[in-house]
């Protein structure tokens, strides 16, 4: 076992915890530990906070300018360090490098970047005289100290998704990552030295009991989460005890809803790659294809033949298209998830451990299933895709806004009226069409329902780091 445990950074540097209780960091792909970390307590937090408090004095009054300058040199840095960052967050996921390499890290330096333009772009009413004699405007201000709590399935972008909108408004940070994820954020942490002045950004590590301290924490202003539901009601709740504002990206179990007319292959392989992707560790996958009884069995040939085409494999594997399930415990409960599918449920493909060792399980596709089945209602977050038949658009719909979540969905269609249609009855806050799964800097991603509230990306993301102050003034 490593000897040495990481440290959290606070104003400018990295510091010893306060705590001698410590977490061993497991890599999945084999089980090993491959470092520790601690266990921050109240005092960490505090010592974090209060140099948010003090960094907040002159970063909140800094001009749009300085911050879009500031966020420029930090994407630059992600770019020149993309492969420390790939390996630190390669030992604590197993992820397949490249994918690592292509799908967050350069994408988070170009999210970084679009929000260094945001910074200069946030946008009121107009000053004007609503009232005769008198001259009114708005300011858009930013919130003060806010706390982040990020997940383990992109650790590194969801860190970005975080701070991006956060720092563009001129807000000052205290972060705590995933404990099983914690080393690409501190890489991260590392880059900030010397483009963020001392305090602006802060990372304590630890558990949920850490996570606990800094939601609770009363000098903070805003607390945003994205991690289970359950870990956002906890949140929600423990923020309205003091009335701060909470922003919520939690889980999905997004529909795919496909019509007759769709080229069967090109539409299978799609969704096929939008459910494994990251071992459908992605609250946005494909986890529910709803697809017309006409081509039923067509399409659940297609979805199987895809599937055999993305396997799970080592980081290193060129071949490998997503990797292990993050820890031992999810593992455990993405397989018990499978050990008790109902009896009408059959198995096509997968629904076993992949490999001897690690945490990885084969993808699988799952018929036969029923609205009311926990499979179909309950978040796996796994490699796991289930298939229902429609007969009308009516069921589609039915069958598709039929669960507590809301947070993405997909239609696959040729006719442009069916499209429409879906786009405006599907009771998501992203619905797809024909494709599942990208994303962009400059469009929101945030759901309804039981997937929270608060929007990432976009410029509604930096708005939702700002508040909103009134201010007239007398003409005499």
């Amino acid at each position: 076992m490593p000897d040495s445990v990481l440290q959290n950074y606070i104003n400018g540097r990295f510091v010893g915890s306060s705590s001698s209780e410590t977490i061993d960091l497991i890599n999945p792909v084999d089980g090993s530990v491959v470092g520790r970390a601690p266990v921050s307590n109240a005092e960490d937090v505090n010592a974090a906070v209060a140099a948010a408090e003090r960094a907040f004095v002159s970063w909140g009054r800094s001009t749009p300018s300085v911050r879009q300058q500031a966020l420029l040199k930090l994407a630059d840095a992600i770019e020149a360090h993309m492969d420390e960052i790939v390996d630190a967050q390669c030992r604590n996921t197993g992820q397949p490098k490249a994918v690592i390499a292509a799908e967050e890290v350069a994408v988070s330096a170009d999210q970084v970047r679009f929000f260094a333009g945001a910074a200069r772009v946030v946008e009121g009413k107009s000053a004007g005289e609503y009232m005769e004699g008198f001259t009114s405007y708005v300011r858009r201000e930013p919130i003060g100290v806010v706390g982040q709590v990020t997940p383990w399935n992109y650790p590194f972008m969801m860190a970005i998704w975080k701070i991006g909108p956060a720092l563009a408004a001129g807000n000052t940070i205290v972060l705590k990552p995933s404990d099983t994820t914690p080393e690409s954020t501190l890489v991260l942490a590392r880059l900030t030295k010397g483009i963020l002045p001392d305090g602006v950004f802060n990372v304590v590590l630890g558990s949920a009991a850490t996570g606990s301290e800094l939601v609770s924490h009363p000098a903070i202003g805003l607390v945003s989460i994205t991690g289970s539901v359950r870990a956002g009601i906890a949140v929600a709740a423990s923020a309205a005890e003091q009335l701060k504002r909470s922003h919520l990206e939690l889980g999905g179990k997004a529909p795919a809803v496909v019509f007759g007319d769709v080229d069967i292959d090109k539409a299978a392989l799609g969704i096929a790659q939008a459910a494994f992707f990251n071992a459908g560790q992605d609250c946005t996958a494909a986890t529910r294809v709803i697809v017309h009884q006409s081509i039923h069995d067509d399409f659940v040939n297609a979805l199987n033949a895809a599937a055999q085409t993305l396997r799970p494999g080592l980081p290193n594997d060129p071949d490998s298209f997503y990797g292990p399930m993050n820890n031992v415990n999810h593992f455990t409960a993405v397989t018990k998830k499978l050990e008790n599918l109902p009896a009408h449920a059959t198995v096509v493909t997968g629904g076993k451990r992949w490999g001897d060792k690690g945490y990885f399980i084969e993808p699988t596709i799952v018929t036969g299933v029923r609205q009311d089945d926990a499979i179909v209602q309950e978040e796996t977050f796994g490699p796991i895709l289930t298939v229902q038949p429609f007969d009308d658009a009516e069921e589609a719909i039915r069958l598709a806004n039929g669960v507590r979540y809301a947070l993405a969905s997909s239609v696959w269609t040729k006719d442009h009226a069916t499209a429409e249609t879906f786009t405006r009855e599907l009771d998501f806050g992203c619905v797809w069409v024909n494709c599942h799964i990208p994303l962009v800097a400059e469009m929101p991603h945030g759901g309804f329902k039981y997937s929270g509230y608060g929007k990432d990306l976009s410029a509604y993301g930096v708005e939702d780091y700002t508040r909103i102050k009134h201010v007239m003034s007398a003409h005499a």
